[in-house]
């Protein structure tokens, strides 16, 4: 017999698509993204490795319209944070976040917030889970999904390990464990098996998506000296004006970044010798298009939303293969080449 009631995983769907359209814009889903959103909303614990580019942060977005009660998104950059709650403002959806940023006073109005049912999506840092207090008092909240961005930073195998990840398991428990999704751009079987270990996903949706990206050149240039260098660097900057070279090292970040604003390049600098509130402003100037260029250590870039990045340049050897895709993969989020 047909199903026709108007609630269950079938109808949600069905508004999922709507919410789709009306908040994104977007008339069909890309690929891989509509069997996450519907695990998801068939309330399903999931794991997704998903291509830098390829919407993944929708597939936790959207269902967070549908589902009852706020979907927290652990993030670990608050620039990150701010940009995708920025951009779900934008296009009316009641968003927010909680991170160092704020004064006791505001994070707990934050939470009374969530607790009235004021907000879909709430992004917290992971370092906010450091406080039993404030574990409780999200106790209080409706969770309907706990979604882990970057995930792959709670796992030693991989790249970016972030100690503060680990305590999502103790946070976890202690708020009964609610749905949870985990989410990454690249993830080896072991970053994988951490991620399931360290969540305690139950019977989870596992969707790892390929890492073609069609609209990305790769090109590797044997140089013998080091002006070449920097002129075959110039060169690329020249004709495609808007990226991210990375450096292995903060002096040459100051190097690089100092030669390029000798050529009038507008540039940015950006690694951990810097204060954190620098940081941050360097990296909001480039998300806003306040510079061209930033060059950086491999600190920088983690989830960076700019879609006009035309090309990633790394100026010495990056840290392994994993580290390569995930920063190579920040050109290009437009589609174009």
């Amino acid at each position: 017999m047909p199903d026709t009631t108007s609630s269950g995983p079938a109808a949600e769907t069905r508004d999922a698509r709507e919410a789709l359209e009306r908040h994104f814009g977007f008339g069909e889903f890309l690929a891989g993204q509509e069997r996450v959103v519907s695990a998801l909303l068939a309330g399903r614990d999931a794991l997704v490795v998903m291509p830098t580019g390829g919407g993944k942060s929708l597939c936790y977005q959207l269902p967070a319209l549908v589902m009852d009660g706020v979907t927290l998104v652990i993030s670990p950059l608050i620039a990150l944070m701010k940009d995708q709650v920025d951009g779900l403002v934008r296009r009316g959806v009641p968003a927010t976040m909680i991170n160092s940023t704020l004064s006791p006073s505001e994070q707990q109005a934050r939470i009374q917030e969530m607790r009235r049912g004021k907000h879909k999506l709430v992004y917290v840092a992971p370092e906010r889970f450091r406080s039993q207090a404030f574990t409780n008092a999200l106790s209080q909240v409706e969770i309907a999904l706990f979604a882990v961005d970057e995930a792959h930073c709670l796992s030693q195998w991989g790249h970016d390990f972030r100690p503060d990840y680990l305590r999502l398991a103790q946070a976890l428990e202690a708020l009964d464990h609610p749905q949870t999704a985990a989410f990454t751009a690249t993830a080896t079987e072991d970053v994988r098996a951490d991620i399931l270990k360290h969540l305690a996903l139950r019977d989870p949706f596992v969707s790892i998506s390929g890492f073609e990206r069609p609209n990305l050149s790769l090109a590797v240039t044997q140089i013998s000296k080091v002006r070449e260098k920097y002129d075959r660097l110039e060169a690329i900057v020249r004709e495609h004006k808007t990226g991210i070279v990375y450096c292995a090292t903060r002096r040459k970040v100051e190097e690089v970044a100092d030669s390029l604003a000798l050529m009038g390049v507008k540039v940015v600098a950006y690694h951990g010798g810097m204060e954190d509130a620098e940081r941050e402003r360097v990296q909001n100037v480039f998300l806003d298009r306040g510079k061209d260029v930033a060059v950086a250590t491999n600190a920088f870039g983690m989830g960076i939303d700019r879609s006009d990045v035309r090309f990633v340049v790394h100026f010495e050897t990056p840290g392994s293969i994993e580290a390569y895709y995930q920063e190579a993969g920040r050109a290009g989020r437009d589609g174009e080449p």
